[in-house]
């Protein structure tokens, strides 16, 4: 009877091995793969309590949740010949548990691998401006080259691929700065000449109505008069008209003009007309013995011109009273003069 508990009691102890060795906790992330004898078993086992055989099934159980990978720094050079260093992170995740254990032997690392050698390629093949400006075209190209060697072959989806941080040399990182330095002075100086434009355009507009209402002009000038003499009180500031200004100036020029000028007055001494008077009916009045000689028009005493300064006959510039009477008796016909003139 004892010999038979004891056999009872190990058979018993056997059993409990055997059921422990056979099943297997599967998480709700998790998928389990059975091999029997090293050979694939078709059914997939999902989350939950699982029995294989104790003796020569293995369950394999592989994560689907999505992984996060950081690609170490790479150093490249893009396409317009620059040199810079980039990191990368990029998450995927296990769509086909067999193929990842089967076709691919420590899927992270190949993962990791293809990721930098993609990444350089990608770089390789964009500008600088590009990389900087257009992220997201980087990051899709990349995602693309990616999702070719790990997707269909390995079972694995690249779900994401993100250029962490881009390390530039310091001498393009000073270009760049002063690039971007006089393309915000340029902005800044096309946004003040557009401010100028409109305000010049209201200010035509504003003009213009006040050109039709001068009383809106002298509103206007009494609002500016009130806004200055709001700072000093003591201080009144009445504007001074533009147009007594160009009057002035006018003026100015006329005076500066016939300053330049040499003005020279002559008048001609009227000669004695040779036809009588009209005489009284009955008196007869006796003819000339001699006609009346025709003197030629003296000169007359220099006029003065704007500048000051005294003209003869000649046009020659005199200056005193003695000067100007001596070429005047200088000047004077002589009788010799007039009977010359009478007999030529």
């Amino acid at each position: 009877m004892g010999v038979l508990i004891t056999v009872l009691a190990v058979f018993a102890v056997a059993g409990l091995v055997l059921l422990a060795l056979s099943v297997r906790n599967v998480q709700q992330y998790e998928k389990g793969v059975v091999f029997r004898f090293g050979r694939l078993l078709p059914d997939i086992r999902g989350p939950g309590l699982r029995i294989i055989r104790p003796i020569g099934d293995r369950m394999r159980k592989v994560s689907v949740q999505t992984e996060v990978l950081g690609i170490p720094p790479q150093g490249s050079i893009t396409a317009d010949n620059v040199t810079l260093t980039v990191d990368a992170v990029v998450y995927f995740k296990v769509i086909d548990p067999v193929k990842a254990l089967v076709n691919v032997r420590n899927y992270p690392a190949a993962v990791s691998q293809i990721a930098q050698t993609s990444l350089r390629s990608v770089i390789g093949r964009a500008d600088l401006d590009t990389l900087l400006s257009d992220r997201d075209h980087i990051n899709a190209e990349l995602k693309k080259v990616m999702d070719a060697p790990t997707e269909e072959p390995w079972g694995l989806r690249i779900e994401r691929v993100e250029i962490k941080d881009i390390a530039l040399p310091e001498s393009m990182m000073r270009s760049m700065s002063k690039q971007a330095e006089a393309e915000r002075e340029r902005r800044a100086r096309v946004i003040a000449a557009d401010g100028e434009f409109q305000a010049s355009q209201r200010l035509t507009d504003a003009a213009a109505t006040m050109a039709d209402t001068p009383g809106a002009l002298q509103l206007r000038l009494l609002q500016t008069v009130v806004d200055v003499s709001a700072e000093k009180n003591s201080t009144l500031v009445m504007p001074f008209p533009v147009e007594m200004l160009r009057f002035f100036e006018h003026q100015s020029r006329e005076t500066d003009g016939a300053s330049d000028g040499r003005v020279t007055h002559r008048s001609s001494r009227s000669t004695q007309s040779s036809a009588a008077p009209e005489a009284p009916e009955g008196v007869v009045i006796p003819e000339p013995a001699f006609p009346s000689p025709a003197f030629p028009s003296p000169a007359i005493a220099p006029a003065l011109s704007l500048s000051g300064e005294r003209v003869g006959s000649g046009g020659k510039r005199i200056g005193s009273r003695a000067e100007v009477a001596r070429e005047r008796r200088e000047n004077w016909p002589t009788r010799k003069d007039a009977e010359e003139s009478l007999n030529g």
